[in-house]
Order: structure tokens, then sequence, then C-alpha cells
């Protein structure tokens, strides 16, 4: 366990060729055009897991029946291409076109069913390590699943490459050097949930413990919470002991690649940050949390108990609260409201 108090809170960007993340909401509408029966998630009282005050968790694992916030994403940005093309968009408006990207997890899920509900063809990159039953997902959606690479860079490579030579579209939910539009328009998919949660809050956190892959939900909902609140909530960034890429990058001063062995935290287990997430968190969050497998997997069996059952991913956040060492670390007391994110269902 490793905290790194952030030098760089409202100062410049980390990475000039990046924007920071957008806090435009007036477009998110559009997941009406995905998804025409919409419905907003809860935000649970979950103040027993913990000795806080307050306890809230923004459960997105019912999120547009595809079981994580990351439905919230590229199905947007998707559903915006289609909106842009048809100003009454359907199933067939984007015939023609193919989504390509590559996934460990429910970021895949998102592209398939957007490519599918307007009518465009979706091809996933898995690696081997990735289970069959997501692949199975996958194809649910009508997704082409390719299995390639022993590991998500190598998958991601393997679609980047695709793209360029059939005139694919590229969507990550990860942002770099020369890849940044597509990506910037994903998280403003996922202010949905910072919306929603901003509105269902009865006043304002004390903090908010937001856990972190490439950084794309933390930053956005970070930016929001800082347009809603403003200084008033510490702002927690949890990532894996393995993959401290925010962690190392703000203690860089740059974007660097922070490698490891592999965490249980797979949707977390991600070695560079999106370049738009850093800039976004260098200036939004307090401080930046590392957390070690075993003080995830500790908590996960009370989680379930109380009906927020959860992989190690989709928990770090809430993991962090019930830990009596982190809470220390990050000053959270028992007079203090926190806010966590449930990011996902269990796998």
């Amino acid at each position: 366990m490793k905290t790194v108090s952030n030098p760089f809170r409202n100062g410049p960007k980390l990475a000039d060729q990046a924007p920071y993340p957008s806090t435009e909401i007036a477009g998110l509408g559009r997941h009406r055009a995905f998804c025409p029966d919409f419905t907003e998630t809860p935000l649970v009282d979950a103040t027993g897991l913990a000795p806080v005050a307050k306890l809230w968790v923004k459960d997105e694992r019912p999120r547009m029946d595809l079981g994580s916030f990351k439905a919230l994403g590229a199905a947007y940005v998707i559903a915006c291409q289609a909106t842009e093309a048809s100003p009454a968009p359907d199933g067939a408006t984007l015939k023609g076109r193919t989504y390509v990207t590559a996934s460990a997890g429910n970021h895949g899920m998102s592209v398939a069913a957007g490519a599918r509900v307007f009518g465009a063809d979706a091809v996933v990159y898995i690696a081997e390590t990735v289970p069959e039953s997501f692949a199975d997902r996958l194809r649910a959606q009508k997704a082409q699943v390719v299995r390639e690479g022993t590991d998500y860079a190598a998958s991601m490579e393997a679609a980047s490459s695709a793209a360029q030579e059939n005139g694919w579209t590229l969507l990550s939910d990860s942002s770099w050097d020369g890849y940044i539009d597509l990506p910037y328009l994903l998280m403003e998919g996922y202010l949905q949930m910072a919306v929603e949660a901003a509105e269902q809050c009865p006043e304002a956190p004390t903090h908010i413990l937001l856990q972190a892959g490439v950084g794309g939900m933390a930053g956005a909902v970070a930016a929001y919470a800082r347009k809603v609140w403003g200084n008033t909530p510490q702002i927690v960034v949890v990532e894996p002991t393995s993959a401290p890429a925010l962690q190392a990058s703000i203690e860089a001063g740059h974007c660097v690649f922070a490698d490891g062995p592999d965490s249980i935290m797979g949707r977390l287990d991600c070695k560079e940050p999106s370049l738009i997430a850093l800039n976004g968190l260098a200036r939004d969050a307090d401080l930046f949390l590392t957390l070690d497998d075993s003080d995830v997997a500790a908590q996960l069996p009370a989680m379930a108990e109380a009906g927020l059952g959860t992989s190690a991913s989709g928990g770090a956040g809430i993991a962090a609260v019930m830990n009596n060492a982190a809470r220390e670390a990050v000053g959270i007391g028992p007079q203090d409201r926190v806010l966590c994110i449930l990011t996902e269902q269990p796998a």
C-alpha cells in the first residue's frame, strides 16, 4: 500500500498533446438512442461496511443490461456517430461500418452492443488469457471475436493493425499521442454516472474514491465532481500495487509505463494511463493510493453479503474504504461521507 499526494492539483497539464476530460453533458441524451428503456442506476447506502458517517455506492452493475459502467462509453461514441449520420438513427444507419477494439472485459461489450444497435459490424480482439465465457458474451452481441496475443497490449496492437489494414474505426477506451478524439467522446459518455450520483447524493461527499486502470472512468467522474462540488471532496484514485500507472506518472511528472506482475484486479491491471485521464486527474485528484491484491480480496465476501457482489476490479474503491490502513492513509474518519463507484458485476 502506498499513497502519493498530488503536487499538480489545479496545476498545468502533464500531457500537452491531450485535452482535459469533457464536462459537457448536453449530449448525454444520446444514450437513449442506443437504449430506449434507459434508466439510471441506484445509489446504495452501504454505511454498514465501514466506520464512516456515510458510505454511498453508485451501483453500475445493472447499467443498460451490459453489466458495467463501460456501457456508457463506446456505445455513446457509436450513438453520437449514428445521430450525426441521421436525424432518426435506426438499425441500418451505420451499415457498412466496422468498429474494432481490444478488450479484456466490459469495453468490448459496449462496442459490440453499440455497433449491433445501429447496424455496424464489431470486431473485438482478446488475448489468450481472456475466458471463453467472455468471448461467448461478445458473440451474443453479434461481435466477431479474434484471439491474438498473450496479453491486452498485444491484442490492442493487433486491433490497431487491423483498423489500418481494413479501413475500420479503432475505438479504444484509452488515449495516446495521435489518438484523442474518440476516447475524449467516450469519456464524455461516462459523465452520465457522475451526473446521476451528484443528483442522488443528499449532500456533498467529503471523499470520493475512484478505482482506475487507464483512468477513463476516474478522470471523467473527478472532472464532473469538481464542477459540481468544487474543492469540497478529497478525490482519491485507487490502483493495483502492480499497475500504478497514474500514481507513477504523477510521481514522474509525465506519462510513464508502470510494469509489474499480473493483478487479480484484471480490468485495472493497466500499465500505461490514458493521456486525457492523466491530465484530468493531475488537475482534480488529491491522492493516489495503491492496494495489494490481498487488500481487495479480503473485502469481497463482506461486499457480497451486503448485496454488492462484484469483482476485485469493480470493488477496489470500496475495499479501500473498508481497509483500516487505507482509511488512515487517506484521512477518512468516522465523521466523513464517502462516495464510491461499484463498476461491474461479478465475473
